[in-house]
């Protein structure tokens, strides 16, 4: 059978997209498939807040922080704990990612048009020793346009391919199998489903209409992660983390069709899985006034003062503060036996802190307004996304005493579970550590030391006060749930995106990238992110594959 172009791409996100783009400079011809309609091109991506993790960057050092490969490398491997004898390309592809962030990822991007926020966040502070878990220093970057300005100059790349007759854009092939001939993968064979105009991220139907089959020089697996399927992502739960939430009260932080086929299926085509059971999501879910998919959960991106209390009103221990260590909290809270847990704080802190995971949350940003970046982030009271989570969100209660927080926050738990007696505790506690400078509360000693940074002090991180000052008021408390987001683990591959066997010897004509394939190697963050990688991560393997199978071919 003839090559219906020299790749195929299998999935239309950032991580296809890329390697599609590099293929098209290489001046190769390439066919993407994906399963969605058309409306939901750039896959995950285009819903992110478009971080991206950079080293040494300008916008760093005009903030006064003092990066380097070196500080970023000691970070990411006492974050990642490498620990299997599988680990081995993943711990290779840390590397080059490590100095492709410190090296050519800022300009390679910045020639093509995509620009950032200057205040660079500070998310994973870690809290630990120098070696252990998190960023040093602030390392996360907001596109300017957030995830659809990380997609677009690749989309326009394909796009101009399409135009260009190099380039196919196939929307509803569902892949079933990958096509072996002679021990290499050839091409991909499925479903052709029928046209559906549902919303971006709405489920689409599975209806068949007819089959295709298609063969290329290459396959490369650009499928993503499991996050979208509850179940799938329960039967991978590893067990150190203790029992997977309930699955009602397991929220979704992607679409439904985020649902790890591919994975299995490059498996019966010979690939192999590593790293299943290393994932990441958040303990800072809640649920979507508006949403777009079943259990559509968001995640609030904390700053560091709100009072973290577990489902019983206990206070989460030292050094899991909001915005710390996202693994390690996970980790504790599914021990308590309790699928949800508490931000307490006063409405200064939230309208200051309490920014919203995702491109749609953030207009200001995604639609490169100036004015309303200035109205929203520089201007008094809470962005218009967290003001109307404030006023419509099930999972925000806002009350003007500490007597009515208390009460409501006891309605809204189970019966016999929240101890209000044992929250007014902790948080008077808290407040009694503010009559001085100084105090033992290591939480705020790093809200001190957090507002040390000009951007945190600037836009992130509230005056330290008391939360139960009747003057503090009003009060809002912030049920939290675990809200799925990436799979860490997936398709092993060396450092040219080629699929490996389980003998560790390349599938000839398959390669896989992004999140698909741990974002490289089956796992290049090992257990811990430090976030703005995930992007990264698709950047990075999918420009690796494209330009690997330009030259092979």
């Amino acid at each position: 059978m003839p090559h219906n172009s020299d790749a195929i791409v299998i999935g239309a996100g950032l991580a296809g997209l890329v390697a599609a783009s590099e293929l098209l400079d290489a001046g190769r011809t390439v066919v993407i498939l994906e399963q969605e309609p058309e409306q939901s091109l750039g896959g995950q991506a285009w819903w992110s807040f478009g971080g991206l993790f950079l080293v040494d960057s300008p916008e760093q050092r005009r903030l006064g922080v003092h990066d380097s490969l070196e500080l970023a490398r000691q970070d990411w491997f006492g974050s990642a704990e490498f620990d299997r004898d599988e680990d081995s390309w993943a711990e290779q592809w840390a590397e080059a990612y490590l100095r492709f962030a410190a090296g050519e990822k800022r300009a390679w991007l910045h020639e093509k048009g995509v620009r950032f926020f200057p205040v660079v966040g500070w998310a994973e502070h870690g809290g630990y020793t120098a070696t252990g878990h998190g960023n040093s220093v602030p390392r996360f970057h907001i596109t300017w346009g957030t995830g659809p300005g990380v997609v677009e100059p690749f989309l326009s790349r394909v796009r101009r391919g399409v135009a260009e007759g190099r380039a196919e854009l196939r929307f509803r092939h569902r892949v079933d199998r990958l096509t072996v001939r002679d021990g290499a993968v050839v091409g991909a064979s499925g479903i052709l489903l029928a046209p559906d105009a549902a919303e971006r991220g709405a489920p689409s139907n599975r209806d068949a209409v007819g089959d295709f089959a298609l063969e290329a020089g290459a396959v490369i697996v650009a499928s993503g992660g499991i996050g979208g399927d509850p179940e799938l992502v329960r039967r991978s739960w590893p067990e150190w983390l203790g029992d997977a939430p309930e699955d009602g009260n397991l929220l979704a932080g992607v679409p439904a069709h985020v649902d790890g086929r591919m994975l299995g299926i490059s498996e019966q085509a010979g690939a192999r899985l590593v790293n299943t059971d290393r994932m990441w999501h958040y303990v800072e879910g809640v649920a979507n006034h508006s949403p777009v998919w079943q259990r559509h959960g968001i995640r609030i991106l904390p700053g560091p003062s709100s009072v973290w209390l577990d489902a019983t009103g206990a206070r989460l221990p030292v050094p899991l503060f909001p915005g710390f260590d996202t693994l390690g909290t996970l980790e504790w809270l599914r021990k308590t036996g309790h699928d949800h847990s508490w931000f307490v704080a006063t409405r200064r802190i939230a309208e200051k802190e309490y920014a919203l995971s995702g491109s749609e949350q953030n207009p200001d940003l995604t639609d490169k307004s100036i004015g309303e970046l200035l109205r929203q982030r520089l201007g008094s009271g809470a962005t218009d996304p967290v003001e109307t989570f404030l006023r419509e969100g099930e999972d925000f209660l806002v009350a003007d005493t500490l007597d009515e927080l208390l009460d409501r926050m006891e309605q809204a738990s189970p019966e016999g579970v929240f101890d209000a007696e044992a929250a007014r505790a902790e948080l008077l506690a808290r407040d009694r550590e503010l009559d001085n400078s100084f105090g033992k509360d290591a939480q705020l000693a790093a809200v001190r030391d957090a507002r040390r940074y000009v951007g945190d002090k600037l836009i992130r991180v509230a005056k330290p006060h008391r939360i139960t000052a009747p003057e503090s008021g009003p009060l809002v408390a912030v049920r939290l749930r675990v809200l799925t987001r990436k799979t860490l683990g997936g398709i092993q591959t060396d450092l040219q995106a080629r699929a490996l066997d389980a003998a560790g010897e390349p599938v000839p004509g398959l390669y896989a990238v992004g999140e698909a394939a741990g974002f490289g190697g089956g796992g290049m963050h090992g257990y811990r992110s430090l976030e703005g990688t995930f992007l990264g991560g698709c950047l990075f393997s999918g420009r690796v594959a494209g330009r690997a199978i330009a030259a092979a071919l």
